[in-house]
Protein backbone atom coordinates (compact mmCIF):
# COMPACT_ATOMS: atom_id res chain seq x y z
CA UNK A 1 0.00 0.00 0.00
CA UNK A 2 1.27 3.16 -0.79
CA UNK A 3 0.58 7.03 -1.23
CA UNK A 4 -1.79 7.82 -3.72
CA UNK A 5 -3.81 4.17 -4.11
CA UNK A 6 -6.92 3.84 -3.81
CA UNK A 7 -8.44 1.89 -1.30
CA UNK A 8 -12.11 0.66 0.02
CA UNK A 9 -12.66 0.87 3.65
CA UNK A 10 -13.98 -3.20 4.71
CA UNK A 11 -16.19 -1.69 7.31
CA UNK A 12 -18.49 0.03 4.66
CA UNK A 13 -18.66 1.36 1.45
CA UNK A 14 -16.55 3.87 1.58
CA UNK A 15 -13.64 4.82 -0.64
CA UNK A 16 -10.88 7.07 -0.65
CA UNK A 17 -7.25 7.93 -1.31
CA UNK A 18 -4.34 7.20 0.37
CA UNK A 19 -2.65 10.40 1.54
CA UNK A 20 -0.34 9.41 4.27
CA UNK A 21 1.55 6.29 5.89
CA UNK A 22 1.33 7.28 9.61
CA UNK A 23 2.75 4.05 11.02
CA UNK A 24 2.77 0.57 10.41
CA UNK A 25 -0.91 -0.37 11.75
CA UNK A 26 -2.07 3.39 10.36
CA UNK A 27 -2.33 5.04 6.71
CA UNK A 28 -4.57 8.57 6.64
CA UNK A 29 -7.24 7.75 3.79
CA UNK A 30 -9.42 11.09 1.74
CA UNK A 31 -13.09 10.33 1.76
CA UNK A 32 -14.45 11.49 -1.43
CA UNK A 33 -17.04 13.61 0.55
CA UNK A 34 -13.61 15.46 1.44
CA UNK A 35 -12.43 14.44 4.97
CA UNK A 36 -9.51 12.48 5.72
CA UNK A 37 -9.48 9.80 8.78
CA UNK A 38 -6.75 7.52 9.69
CA UNK A 39 -7.38 3.88 9.29
CA UNK A 40 -5.89 0.67 10.26
CA UNK A 41 -4.15 -0.82 7.52
CA UNK A 42 -6.03 -4.37 7.63
CA UNK A 43 -9.39 -2.49 7.20
CA UNK A 44 -8.76 -0.73 4.07
CA UNK A 45 -7.95 -3.07 0.63
CA UNK A 46 -7.02 -1.65 -2.17
CA UNK A 47 -9.24 -0.92 -5.34
CA UNK A 48 -7.45 -3.06 -8.26
CA UNK A 49 -6.45 -1.50 -11.45
CA UNK A 50 -8.41 -4.11 -13.40
CA UNK A 51 -11.87 -3.34 -11.86
CA UNK A 52 -11.04 0.43 -12.80
CA UNK A 53 -10.20 -0.73 -16.52
CA UNK A 54 -13.36 -3.09 -16.38
CA UNK A 55 -16.35 -0.62 -15.15
CA UNK A 56 -14.12 2.99 -15.74
CA UNK A 57 -15.33 3.39 -11.80
CA UNK A 58 -15.43 1.38 -8.86
CA UNK A 59 -17.44 -1.61 -8.38
CA UNK A 60 -19.14 0.17 -5.27
CA UNK A 61 -19.80 3.35 -7.23
CA UNK A 62 -20.74 1.16 -10.32
CA UNK A 63 -23.43 -0.70 -7.81
CA UNK A 64 -24.62 2.54 -5.94
CA UNK A 65 -25.52 3.94 -9.12
CA UNK A 66 -27.37 1.17 -10.68
CA UNK A 67 -29.30 0.64 -7.42
CA UNK A 68 -30.61 5.00 -7.97
CA UNK A 69 -31.38 4.26 -11.62
CA UNK A 70 -33.46 1.14 -11.01
CA UNK A 71 -35.08 2.94 -7.60
CA UNK A 72 -35.91 5.70 -9.93
CA UNK A 73 -37.35 4.24 -12.61
CA UNK A 74 -39.47 2.34 -10.52
CA UNK A 75 -40.84 4.97 -8.64
CA UNK A 76 -41.60 7.12 -12.24
CA UNK A 77 -43.36 3.92 -13.63
CA UNK A 78 -45.57 3.79 -10.53
CA UNK A 79 -46.28 7.24 -10.66
CA UNK A 80 -47.80 7.17 -14.32
CA UNK A 81 -49.17 3.89 -13.93
CA UNK A 82 -46.86 2.30 -16.67
CA UNK A 83 -44.66 -0.60 -16.24
CA UNK A 84 -40.76 0.18 -15.46
CA UNK A 85 -38.55 0.50 -18.92
CA UNK A 86 -35.85 -2.36 -19.40
CA UNK A 87 -32.20 -1.35 -18.70
CA UNK A 88 -32.07 -1.92 -22.51
CA UNK A 89 -34.40 1.38 -23.50
CA UNK A 90 -31.54 3.53 -21.75
CA UNK A 91 -28.91 2.51 -24.13
CA UNK A 92 -31.13 2.29 -27.22
CA UNK A 93 -32.37 6.11 -26.23
CA UNK A 94 -28.52 7.10 -26.10
CA UNK A 95 -27.80 5.90 -29.54
CA UNK A 96 -29.81 8.38 -30.94
CA UNK A 97 -27.81 11.24 -29.16
CA UNK A 98 -25.21 13.25 -30.47
CA UNK A 99 -21.65 11.40 -30.06
CA UNK A 100 -18.91 13.31 -27.38
CA UNK A 101 -16.51 15.17 -29.25
CA UNK A 102 -12.91 13.83 -29.41
CA UNK A 103 -10.74 15.29 -26.58
CA UNK A 104 -8.44 18.18 -27.64
CA UNK A 105 -4.77 17.05 -28.39
CA UNK A 106 -2.49 18.40 -26.30
CA UNK A 107 0.56 19.51 -28.32
CA UNK A 108 4.05 17.66 -27.46
CA UNK A 109 6.06 19.18 -24.54
CA UNK A 110 6.54 18.52 -20.79
CA UNK A 111 3.51 19.47 -18.79
CA UNK A 112 2.95 20.02 -14.53
CA UNK A 113 -0.34 17.88 -14.13
CA UNK A 114 -2.95 17.81 -11.19
CA UNK A 115 -5.61 15.59 -11.11
CA UNK A 116 -8.52 15.00 -8.96
CA UNK A 117 -8.34 12.05 -6.46
CA UNK A 118 -11.51 13.18 -4.91
CA UNK A 119 -13.74 16.39 -5.87
CA UNK A 120 -11.25 17.51 -2.96
CA UNK A 121 -7.64 16.11 -3.37
CA UNK A 122 -5.03 16.79 -6.20
CA UNK A 123 -2.13 14.62 -7.28
CA UNK A 124 0.65 16.31 -8.58
CA UNK A 125 2.27 14.63 -12.04
CA UNK A 126 5.38 15.51 -14.01
CA UNK A 127 4.33 14.49 -17.89
CA UNK A 128 6.61 14.07 -20.76
CA UNK A 129 4.61 14.19 -23.78
CA UNK A 130 7.91 14.20 -26.21
CA UNK A 131 9.75 11.78 -27.92
CA UNK A 132 13.28 11.87 -25.82
CA UNK A 133 13.98 11.06 -22.08
CA UNK A 134 14.09 13.49 -19.83
CA UNK A 135 15.87 14.22 -16.24
CA UNK A 136 13.67 15.21 -13.77
CA UNK A 137 14.10 17.27 -10.14
CA UNK A 138 11.20 18.31 -8.42
CA UNK A 139 10.67 20.52 -5.58
CA UNK A 140 8.37 23.50 -3.50
CA UNK A 141 9.38 26.61 -2.14
CA UNK A 142 7.35 27.60 0.52
CA UNK A 143 5.83 31.24 1.35
CA UNK A 144 9.29 32.01 3.91
CA UNK A 145 11.52 31.00 0.86
CA UNK A 146 12.73 27.99 2.29
CA UNK A 147 13.18 25.27 -0.83
CA UNK A 148 12.71 21.49 -0.46
CA UNK A 149 13.90 19.04 -3.01
CA UNK A 150 11.32 15.94 -3.09
CA UNK A 151 11.94 13.86 -6.03
CA UNK A 152 14.20 13.08 -8.97
CA UNK A 153 13.80 10.20 -11.36
CA UNK A 154 13.85 9.57 -15.14
CA UNK A 155 10.70 9.79 -17.34
CA UNK A 156 10.62 7.65 -20.77
CA UNK A 157 8.71 9.38 -23.94
CA UNK A 158 5.28 9.22 -23.55
CA UNK A 159 5.33 8.84 -19.73
CA UNK A 160 3.91 10.43 -16.64
CA UNK A 161 5.55 10.25 -12.92
CA UNK A 162 3.98 9.02 -9.89
CA UNK A 163 2.05 11.15 -7.82
CA UNK A 164 4.96 13.63 -6.37
CA UNK A 165 2.34 15.44 -3.88
CA UNK A 166 -1.23 15.62 -2.81
CA UNK A 167 -2.90 18.62 -2.09
CA UNK A 168 -6.22 20.03 -0.53
CA UNK A 169 -7.79 22.36 -2.72
CA UNK A 170 -9.53 23.76 0.42
CA UNK A 171 -5.26 25.08 0.87
CA UNK A 172 -5.73 26.78 -2.31
CA UNK A 173 -3.58 29.85 -0.16
CA UNK A 174 -1.13 27.87 1.19
CA UNK A 175 -0.17 26.11 -1.92
CA UNK A 176 3.51 26.31 -2.27
CA UNK A 177 5.34 27.18 -5.47
CA UNK A 178 6.41 24.33 -7.47
CA UNK A 179 10.29 24.01 -9.19
CA UNK A 180 10.75 21.46 -11.42
CA UNK A 181 14.68 21.38 -13.57
CA UNK A 182 14.49 19.25 -17.00
CA UNK A 183 16.83 17.77 -18.49
CA UNK A 184 16.37 16.36 -22.14
CA UNK A 185 18.40 12.98 -23.09
CA UNK A 186 17.84 10.68 -26.03
CA UNK A 187 20.76 7.66 -26.16
CA UNK A 188 23.29 7.83 -28.88
CA UNK A 189 21.44 11.88 -29.78
CA UNK A 190 23.87 14.21 -31.34
CA UNK A 191 22.66 16.92 -29.09
CA UNK A 192 22.94 18.25 -25.85
CA UNK A 193 20.71 20.28 -24.21
CA UNK A 194 21.15 23.36 -21.48
CA UNK A 195 19.24 22.48 -18.13
CA UNK A 196 16.00 24.16 -18.01
CA UNK A 197 14.04 25.03 -14.72
CA UNK A 198 10.93 26.15 -14.01
CA UNK A 199 9.33 27.85 -11.40
CA UNK A 200 4.90 27.62 -11.32
CA UNK A 201 3.05 29.72 -8.73
CA UNK A 202 -0.48 28.91 -8.67
CA UNK A 203 -2.86 31.70 -9.03
CA UNK A 204 -6.90 31.32 -8.55
CA UNK A 205 -7.54 33.73 -11.43
CA UNK A 206 -5.70 31.01 -13.86
CA UNK A 207 -5.73 27.77 -12.34
CA UNK A 208 -9.12 26.77 -12.96
CA UNK A 209 -9.17 28.38 -16.29
CA UNK A 210 -6.49 25.31 -17.21
CA UNK A 211 -8.41 22.33 -16.30
CA UNK A 212 -8.26 20.22 -19.68
CA UNK A 213 -7.64 16.58 -20.70
CA UNK A 214 -4.17 15.78 -19.94
CA UNK A 215 -1.96 13.64 -22.47
CA UNK A 216 -0.34 10.03 -21.55
CA UNK A 217 -2.94 9.91 -18.41
CA UNK A 218 -6.04 10.51 -20.49
CA UNK A 219 -7.95 12.35 -17.34
CA UNK A 220 -8.72 15.66 -16.54
CA UNK A 221 -6.39 17.66 -15.40
CA UNK A 222 -5.04 21.39 -14.20
CA UNK A 223 -2.46 21.46 -16.95
CA UNK A 224 0.57 23.56 -17.03
CA UNK A 225 3.61 23.51 -19.45
CA UNK A 226 6.76 23.60 -18.16
CA UNK A 227 8.95 23.73 -21.48
CA UNK A 228 7.23 26.99 -22.47
CA UNK A 229 10.88 28.03 -23.42
CA UNK A 230 12.04 24.97 -24.88
CA UNK A 231 15.61 23.66 -23.28
CA UNK A 232 18.70 25.25 -25.72
CA UNK A 233 20.57 22.61 -27.00
CA UNK A 234 24.00 22.79 -26.05
CA UNK A 235 25.78 24.42 -29.32
CA UNK A 236 29.87 22.56 -29.75
CA UNK A 237 32.94 25.43 -30.72
CA UNK A 238 33.18 25.80 -34.12
CA UNK A 239 37.14 25.18 -35.39
CA UNK A 240 37.64 28.57 -35.82
CA UNK A 241 37.02 29.76 -32.48
CA UNK A 242 38.90 26.95 -31.01
CA UNK A 243 41.63 28.25 -33.26
CA UNK A 244 40.84 31.87 -31.91
CA UNK A 245 41.01 30.37 -28.37
CA UNK A 246 44.43 28.21 -28.92
CA UNK A 247 46.23 31.65 -30.54
CA UNK A 248 45.20 33.81 -27.66
CA UNK A 249 46.35 31.49 -25.05
CA UNK A 250 49.65 30.91 -26.85
CA UNK A 251 49.88 34.66 -27.28
CA UNK A 252 49.30 35.69 -24.13
CA UNK A 253 46.14 37.63 -24.87
CA UNK A 254 43.74 35.06 -23.49
CA UNK A 255 41.04 36.60 -21.54
CA UNK A 256 41.23 35.84 -17.42
CA UNK A 257 39.42 32.40 -16.81
CA UNK A 258 36.93 33.38 -14.15
CA UNK A 259 37.81 32.54 -10.36
CA UNK A 260 36.63 28.57 -9.57
CA UNK A 261 38.20 28.76 -6.32
CA UNK A 262 37.49 31.27 -3.52
CA UNK A 263 39.77 34.24 -2.72
CA UNK A 264 41.83 33.25 0.18
CA UNK A 265 40.66 35.49 2.84
CA UNK A 266 42.68 38.43 4.42
CA UNK A 267 44.62 37.64 7.38
CA UNK A 268 43.38 38.52 10.82
CA UNK A 269 44.48 41.49 11.89
CA UNK A 270 47.21 41.17 15.20
CA UNK A 271 44.89 41.41 18.45
CA UNK A 272 46.44 44.68 20.41
CA UNK A 273 46.60 43.74 23.78
CA UNK A 274 44.98 46.49 25.68
CA UNK A 275 46.91 48.68 28.59
CA UNK A 276 47.74 47.00 32.16
CA UNK A 277 45.78 50.18 33.70
CA UNK A 278 42.41 50.69 31.77
CA UNK A 279 40.48 54.42 32.99
CA UNK A 280 36.82 54.02 32.63
CA UNK A 281 35.98 57.60 33.25
CA UNK A 282 33.90 59.00 30.57
CA UNK A 283 36.31 61.98 30.41
CA UNK A 284 38.54 59.62 28.91
CA UNK A 285 36.89 57.58 27.05
CA UNK A 286 35.10 60.68 25.00
CA UNK A 287 37.58 64.19 24.71
CA UNK A 288 34.53 66.36 24.63
CA UNK A 289 33.07 64.35 27.81
CA UNK A 290 29.90 63.73 28.69
CA UNK A 291 28.01 66.34 26.80
CA UNK A 292 25.12 65.10 24.71
CA UNK A 293 25.20 61.65 26.50
CA UNK A 294 22.36 60.14 28.88
CA UNK A 295 23.13 58.32 31.67
CA UNK A 296 22.25 54.74 29.98
CA UNK A 297 24.29 56.15 27.12
CA UNK A 298 27.16 56.68 29.43
CA UNK A 299 26.89 53.31 31.03
CA UNK A 300 26.65 51.60 27.94
CA UNK A 301 30.36 53.49 26.29
CA UNK A 302 31.83 51.81 29.55
CA UNK A 303 30.64 48.55 29.83
CA UNK A 304 31.29 48.51 26.01
CA UNK A 305 35.34 49.66 26.39
CA UNK A 306 35.03 47.01 29.61
CA UNK A 307 34.20 44.21 27.45
CA UNK A 308 36.39 44.51 24.76
CA UNK A 309 39.67 45.21 27.32
CA UNK A 310 38.34 42.19 29.15
CA UNK A 311 38.23 40.31 25.53
CA UNK A 312 41.94 41.73 24.08
CA UNK A 313 43.09 40.95 27.51
CA UNK A 314 42.56 37.35 27.44
CA UNK A 315 42.82 37.01 24.25
CA UNK A 316 47.05 38.20 24.63
CA UNK A 317 47.42 35.74 27.73
CA UNK A 318 47.41 38.93 30.09
CA UNK A 319 48.53 38.20 33.53
CA UNK A 320 46.31 40.60 35.14
CA UNK A 321 44.37 43.83 34.66
CA UNK A 322 43.09 46.76 36.37
CA UNK A 323 39.31 48.71 35.53
CA UNK A 324 39.56 52.30 37.30
CA UNK A 325 35.71 53.20 37.17
CA UNK A 326 35.65 55.85 40.11
CA UNK A 327 34.22 55.59 42.99
CA UNK A 328 30.46 58.08 42.27
CA UNK A 329 27.14 56.26 43.27
CA UNK A 330 28.80 52.74 42.30
CA UNK A 331 26.84 52.17 39.23
CA UNK A 332 29.74 51.39 36.83
CA UNK A 333 31.44 49.15 39.85
CA UNK A 334 28.52 47.08 39.86
CA UNK A 335 27.95 46.41 36.75
CA UNK A 336 31.54 45.43 36.23
CA UNK A 337 31.36 43.03 38.83
CA UNK A 338 28.67 41.37 38.00
CA UNK A 339 30.09 40.58 34.45
CA UNK A 340 33.08 39.38 36.15
CA UNK A 341 31.26 36.79 38.62
CA UNK A 342 29.97 35.22 35.51
CA UNK A 343 32.97 35.02 33.45
CA UNK A 344 34.88 31.50 33.70
CA UNK A 345 38.13 32.75 32.63
CA UNK A 346 38.48 35.40 35.58
CA UNK A 347 40.47 33.83 38.26
CA UNK A 348 38.98 36.23 40.91
CA UNK A 349 38.65 39.90 41.39
CA UNK A 350 39.12 42.36 44.10
CA UNK A 351 39.18 45.94 44.90
CA UNK A 352 42.92 47.39 43.29
CA UNK A 353 45.88 49.40 45.80
CA UNK A 354 43.49 51.87 47.53
CA UNK A 355 46.08 54.18 48.58
CA UNK A 356 46.72 54.83 44.95
CA UNK A 357 43.11 54.67 43.50
CA UNK A 358 40.77 54.08 46.99
CA UNK A 359 37.54 52.36 46.13
CA UNK A 360 37.81 53.39 42.95
CA UNK A 361 39.28 50.38 40.74
CA UNK A 362 39.27 46.71 40.20
CA UNK A 363 42.14 44.13 40.07
CA UNK A 364 41.49 41.39 37.60
CA UNK A 365 43.40 38.05 37.79
CA UNK A 366 43.42 36.59 34.47
CA UNK A 367 43.89 32.08 34.02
Amino acid sequence: MQVGDRVRLLTGREEGIVTRLLDNELVEVAIDNDFTIPVLRREVVVVAAEEQKAFGKTAAAVANERKAASTGAARAAQAAGEKPAPASSSASAKKGSSPTPPPVKIAKGLYLGLVHQSPELLAVHVINNTDADVLYTYGEERPDGTYRGLASDKLEPKAASKPLGHWHLKDFDKWPAVLVQLLPHQLNGTTAYDLLSKRTQFKAATFYKSRQQAPIIQKEAYLFQLDEKPAAPLAPPTPEKLAETLKAQLTGDAPAKPDTVAPTPEPAKAIVAPPHELDLHIEALRPEGAEGLSNTAMLKLQMDTFEDALSRALATNMHEIVFIHGAGNGTLRKEIHKQLSRNKDIKFFEDARKEKFGYGATLVRLK
